[in-house]
């Protein structure tokens, strides 16, 4: 059995680019929704919605294999609270009036900016910008407290986690920090 396997080589992806990769997802996902949203309102249908979230959803499973090794739990539990999300939406399960998938997508963005801000891989202040994402995400908990701060609190969230997004496109992670932390051979190898 295990000559078999060796007959196979595997090959792993970089984690520079994963996260470029994860960049063009999550470009295309932003793109595709307000495209949907705003310029040609409906034009696509559910097909942007599928689009969108199938993007995204690889955005999220692809910063799960970049940041397991910073800390394997917070990175399931980050991937876990957005793929939920993601299923809240696509329910339109709304208790007690809340749009329940934007907290959802918060708590995904504190999480993994707490992994980007405490890995190395990027800039510190992006780590930051996305936590700061994820808490402005957050607010919707209290629609009335979401509402009379729009379109403010949408920019600052957009922007929030766009800045990070954009680096990973961009500039990708590097692995100063990398090789310090547990686990972190099998992604950086």
């Amino acid at each position: 059995m295990t000559e078999a396997l060796t007959l196979f080589p595997t090959r792993t992806w970089s984690p520079r680019l994963m996260a470029r990769l994860a960049g063009v997802l999550y470009a295309t996902a932003v793109f595709t929704a307000v495209f949907n949203e705003f310029i040609a309102p409906g034009a696509m249908g559910s097909a942007a919605f599928f689009l969108a979230t199938g993007c995204y959803a690889a955005v999220m499973v692809l910063l799960y294999a970049i940041l397991r090794p910073v800390h394997p739990s917070v990175a399931l539990i980050a991937t876990f609270t957005g793929l939920t999300g993601f299923m809240v939406d696509a329910l339109h399960w709304r208790p007690y009036s809340i749009n329940a998938d934007i907290p959802l997508h918060g708590l995904f963005c504190v999480l993994v900016g707490w992994l980007f801000f405490r890995s190395g891989f990027v800039p510190r202040i992006l780590g930051a910008l996305m936590a700061f994402a994820g808490l402005v995400w957050l607010l919707y908990l209290s629609p009335s407290l979401a509402h009379s701060l729009a379109p403010y609190n949408s920019i600052a969230g957009l922007l929030g986690e766009a800045i990070p997004m954009l680096w990973l496109l961009f500039m990708g992670v590097g692995d100063p920090q990398g090789k310090k932390l547990p686990h972190a051979t099998e992604v950086l190898s």
